[in-house]
Formats: structure tokens, sequence, C-alpha cells
């Protein structure tokens, strides 16, 4: 969230718990009125030596910004700082090293989603190039150590900076030095919620595999294919993962919001500051008893900000985030929405999907997630035999999905050609992280500067 504008509604109190309840059942939209909203972060480099440049030198991040409103962007400050800027194309906000998000609008159609993302990236290498500035598609930076990265202005970022060494070895590594591609969609009630919920997380490591694209850390084969979602395993155990719940009995809002108590705080936003509230309850926040701010109690804008720090692979808010895949380029931002609006918007796809994968145990589930990182494809499926035995038919249930849902463009094509990207990631067999290691090893010499003319946008 980068603008707080905040409405009566979400300043109301919490008196009761059944407002968090309340909250999720406020998402739900029939199907007519469910729209798809897709993020996509890249790496900002220098083109002249390939430095990420700070938010405040010349030509840097903040100029990015500001060059942005050639287009109509808004800017958004924060301690009259611009950290981000609004439109009618959604928002763009910085990740903590710089990497620069566009968090698209809520759209009905793919061809309308695909094109927003070709407006934005043509209005950023516009900018980009008066300031010496390129854009790489990669799941992590393959050359910077934390050390030479920045540290962009937010206060939130400070705090989490912070914090995450303090529960896990990698936290540092996923704010500074990842990219994702991200999809935000609709449920029609609480019922759909759970199928969809349950659907995405059993086949989130395909998404992983599908978009594997991080082989690389300062300049090395890492011996992964996406060192992003291995980062991930060890980020905060307490705010991560594939959530076993989601698949028990009884899985409903109710118990999201059980969870979401539970997961530690980061901070308060209070007048414009972020105030730190690392390790802190979120329950005895809800008493009045938080030791920052006693006797005072939380907001629906608290509690929503506060949903927004936890990081499980499926995230709830009052929509469902798949958070799975790698950065990448230009198509492969078209065919993460493509992927899950197929399993996920047509009803008789999202029953295909699940009688797929219904019959995993959680321990299925969880060694999959964990297999993937290194093995992607070959990842070793429950039951026997490779993720990439079922690649194929998850992608033709995806494809019936969007035919079904009959989504024409102005020349009368449906949404299906969005899925050719992962077409060809199942024809050739190898996933973009293991073509990057093909050239790595042969035409680059090894060479990773070579990543930049081949991954850039």
């Amino acid at each position: 969230m980068t603008t707080k504008t905040v409405t009566d509604k979400q300043s109301a109190v919490i008196e009761d718990r059944q407002q968090l309840i309340d909250f999720f059942a406020g998402g739900e939209k029939p199907a007519e009125r469910w729209r798809i909203g897709t993020e996509h972060e890249k790496f900002v480099y220098r083109t002249a030596d390939h430095r990420a440049p700070a938010w405040d030198e010349p030509g840097g991040i903040r100029d990015l910004l500001n060059g942005l409103t050639e287009y109509g962007w808004k800017p958004v400050e924060e301690n009259g700082k611009v950290i981000a800027m609004s439109g009618a194309d959604g928002s763009i906000s910085l990740e903590p090293a710089g990497q620069f998000e566009l968090s698209g609008a809520p759209l009905e159609n793919l061809h309308l989603t695909c094109a927003e993302t070709g407006r934005h990236l043509e209005q950023v290498k516009a900018v980009g190039d008066k300031l010496g500035l390129g854009f790489l598609g990669l799941g992590m930076w393959p050359d910077k150590a934390r050390a030479e990265l920045p540290i962009m202005p937010k206060g939130r970022y400070a705090i989490m900076l912070r914090h995450m060494p303090r529960v896990g070895s990698l936290g540092l590594d996923m704010m500074l030095r990842t990219c994702t591609i991200q999809v935000n969609l609709d449920y029609a009630s609480e019922a759909d919620m759970v199928q969809k919920f349950r659907v995405g997380l059993a086949l989130q490591p395909l998404a992983t595999a599908l978009f594997a694209n991080s082989p690389f850390t300062e300049s090395k084969p890492n011996g992964m294919l996406s060192y992003r979602s291995h980062i991930w395993s060890d980020t905060d155990p307490h705010r991560t993962g594939m959530l076993p719940f989601v698949f028990e009995d009884g899985f409903g809002y109710e118990r999201y919001a059980d969870y979401a108590l539970d997961v530690p705080m980061y901070f308060v936003y209070r007048d414009g500051q972020y105030l730190d509230a690392s390790g802190l309850s979120f329950r005895d926040f809800l008493k009045g008893e938080l030791s920052i701010l006693p006797g005072e109690k939380p907001t629906i804008e608290d509690f929503s900000d506060h949903l927004s720090t936890a990081f499980p692979e499926v995230r709830l808010k009052t929509f469902l985030e798949m958070r799975g895949a790698d950065g990448g380029p230009w198509g492969r931002i078209c065919a993460l929405p493509a992927f899950w609006v197929g399993l996920l918007y047509d009803q008789g796809a999202l029953d295909a999907a699940w009688d797929l994968v219904k019959g995993w145990s959680m321990a299925d589930r969880e060694a999959l997630r964990n297999a993937v990182p290194e093995l992607a494809l070959d990842a070793p499926l429950p039951g026997g035999g490779k993720l990439r035995d079922i690649a194929g038919e998850v992608l033709d249930i995806a494809s019936a999905g969007l035919t079904a849902r009959g989504r024409m463009d102005a020349g009368g094509s449906n949404e299906t050609g969005f899925l050719e990207p992962l077409r060809e990631v199942v024809r050739t067999g190898k996933v973009p992280a293991q073509m990057l290691l093909d050239r790595y090893n042969g035409e680059w010499g090894g060479d990773i500067s070579r990543v930049y003319g081949e991954m850039s946008f």
C-alpha cells in the first residue's frame, strides 16, 4: 500500500474479533465483478556500469519517479520524500533497495492487464533512457552483494531491516536482492476463497518452477534455479510457508484471522511515522495493551497494514495474492495472471485443478515446495514421477478455463495466448534459469555482465 489515504471505514476502531472476519467477508464479489491485479518488480541499474542507483543521487530513483509525472503519475511522499506514484494504472512503489514495482489497477481481463504492463514498461524505459537507467527482469540480483545496494527512505523498511536478522539468515536478501511477479484475484464467497486458496497453495510450487529465474548470486551460479524461492525458507518462519491449516476441515475467514493475529508485528503507522512494533503481539493491540501505544486499540487500517507483513505462498487480504513467481521479462509478466486466472476464475477449471492435487498430504506439499527451488520441474511429485509430468496438464486446465471465460480482444483472440511462454517451458523441458545457466556456461564464458544485454526490458 503506497498511499495512506484512510476512509472512515478503515479508521474504525476494532472493538471485537468479528470485525476481522467481516473484513475478509467484505472482499466477496460476484463473478461478474472479479478483477485481475498484476504486480511486477524489476531491478534498476546504471547502464554505464550496472550499479544500483541510490534514491537521492542525480539521475537516481527519485528522479526516475519524478520523471513519470510526464505521463500523469502523481507523487506520493513520506516525510517530504517521494517514495511512490499513483495514477490510472495503479501505483508505483519502491522495494527496499530500489526495486521498481507496478501494482496494477484491478482490470477485467488479461488483454487489459497486459496492455497496462506494456504502458508501464514503455514509460519507465523512456524516462530511464534520459537518466541512463536500465531495467532487469530476473528473480534476484545476479551480481550484487548486499553491501553494494542502496536503501530507500521508507520508514517501514528501516524497521524490517533491523528485525530480519533476528529471525532468519536470508531475510535481508529477500528485501534487498529479489524481484517477483504476483497476481491478486477475487473470490465470491468463503467457500470459493477456501477452494482457491487450497489450489493456489498446492500448485504454487509449479508456478515457482515454471517462472524459476534466479540462478546467480554475486556473479556465480548459486546451485538453485529459483534462489528467490529458497530465500523464503529462511526469512521468518512465523510469517512464511505453505500454511497447513488452510487444508484442515473448517478453514475459513476466522481461521486466517487467527493466523494473522499470531504473526508478530512489524510496525504501527501513526501521524506519518512508522512506529517500531517488531515482535509485539497484535492480540495485545486488540486488548489495548500494546506497549508502544498503551490504552490504544487498532483500526481496520492497522489490521490491513499488519496483513501485508505476513508472507505465505498465498496471502489473503480482501483478495487472494499468488506469490510464488520470480521476476522475469515482459511476456512472463502477462503469463502469470493467465496461469492463475485460467485455473481459478472458471469453476470447471478450478474443480479440475483441485481434483489433481486433493490427494496430496501436507507432507507431500511441503516436500514439493522445498524441492522446487533447486530442482524446478524435476522436483519429485507426490505419488511418483516429477513435477514436469503434470505441468502440461495444468496448463491445459488453465487454457480451458481461459477459453471458457471468453474474454476477447479487438482482433477476436481469447486470453489463452498469454500462456505461450509457459507452453514453451514445457516444450523445451527447461525453465528460464536453466536457459540462463546454459548461456553462462556456454556463449557467455562465465561473464555474468552478459545477463544485462539479454534480460533487460
